[in-house]
């Protein structure tokens, strides 16, 4: 098997190759996103290996078909970025479905402290000599509400962090699981009540802009938002409008909306275009990171891991557990009983 991996960097090598060489996959790297513009760099390879950033529309998708791409192999969970009826019939696209929910679960409650105890600016004055606490008051967060929305495993682990630090935990999702350590409400409850909302559901049709200028208008004006999940969840207008009129108390983003262009690149010797993004980053209260979330040791390694496994699973002919089809629009490898199949 011959594998383009995409978007790659130097830290993708050090968990991919060794494993490759297992394996006996001829492999190759490209430091390119996915695009109509760099699909024809695949031609020849079997596999093309991509990330959350990559663009895989019908274009896309038939230059790779056309050049003899039999599988895509999404080294993440998040499946938006792929035209699944363009896919369907053509080339096989499989994911990588949990690598470490702790990993995610554990940066969004980072996120929500950071911007709660205003560490991101303490830091910065105190290392100008500046030992002012002016500005930095917080509050407590033992008793206060958290409502998360998606209560996949990311979501119930940052529900049970929640509930360490003696916080009541509510949450939406319309497909309820049983627990005893969080009760559902509804979506309009959700936002009233809490002092925190935290996303993690996927991006589809339906949670595309689940944050927008109603949701932001319902909820508390000292309440925090964080996004670890999919930037598009959040429309970037509202919510610079709502920061803007101190409709929340501030916002704590590892994704952006647009974010395929700057995240994961260095661009601290440019002028920012991005106007939306740069005016985010204008904001006191707002604490942005670089879709770092699922950076850990753990989260790579169970990434290359799956990766490889599925790979392995589609050369040998093997039931592709973690395949995502057309038919249903999202992943195949429900259980029996399962309402839903991610």
């Amino acid at each position: 098997m011959k594998i383009a991996f995409f978007d790659t960097k130097p830290y993708d090598k050090t968990w991919i190759e060794p494993l490759a060489e297992e394996y006996g996959y001829g492999i190759k790297f490209f430091e390119y996103k996915l695009n109509a513009d760099t699909a024809m760099l695949a031609s020849g390879y079997d596999v093309v290996c991509v990330f959350v950033n990559d663009t895989l529309n019908s274009e896309v998708i038939n230059i790779l078909h056309k050049s003899g791409v039999k599988l895509i192999a999404l080294r993440c969970a998040g499946y938006n970025n792929v035209d699944f009826k363009s896919a369907h019939g053509k080339i096989n696209v499989v994911r990588v479905p949990a690598y470490s929910p702790f990993a995610v679960a554990e940066h969004a409650a980072a996120l929500m402290l950071s911007l709660n105890r205003k560490i991101h600016r303490a830091y910065v004055r105190t290392r100008d000599n500046n030992f002012n606490i002016n500005g930095f008051m917080g509050f407590d967060l033992n008793g206060k509400t958290t409502g998360v929305i998606g209560t996949g495993k990311i979501g119930q682990v940052f529900l049970g962090i929640c509930k360490g630090f003696g916080m009541k935990t509510i949450a939406y999702d319309p497909f309820p699981v049983e627990s005893p350590d969080f009760e559902y409400v509804s979506l309009d409850d959700l936002f009233e009540m809490s002092d925190i909302v935290s996303l993690h559901c996927p991006l589809t049709p339906d949670t595309k802009y689940i944050i927008n200028a109603d949701s932001l208008a319902k909820m508390k004006p000292e309440s925090l938002l964080i996004n670890t999940s999919r930037g598009a969840l959040v429309d970037t207008h509202s919510l610079i409008d709502a920061l803007r009129s101190s409709c929340i108390g501030g916002a704590g983003l590892d994704v952006y909306e647009e974010e395929e262009e700057y995240f994961f690149e260095d661009f601290s010797n440019e002028v920012l275009l991005d106007d939306d993004l740069a005016r985010l980053l204008s904001f006191p209260n707002v604490l942005i990171t670089s879709h770092q979330g699922f950076f850990t040791r753990e989260a790579m390694q169970e990434i290359a891991s799956v990766t490889m496994k599925n790979i392995h699973a589609f050369e040998t002919g093997d039931t592709l557990v973690n395949e995502v089809c057309y038919r249903c629009d999202t992943v195949c490898n429900k259980k029996e009983g399962q309402k839903r199949c991610f």
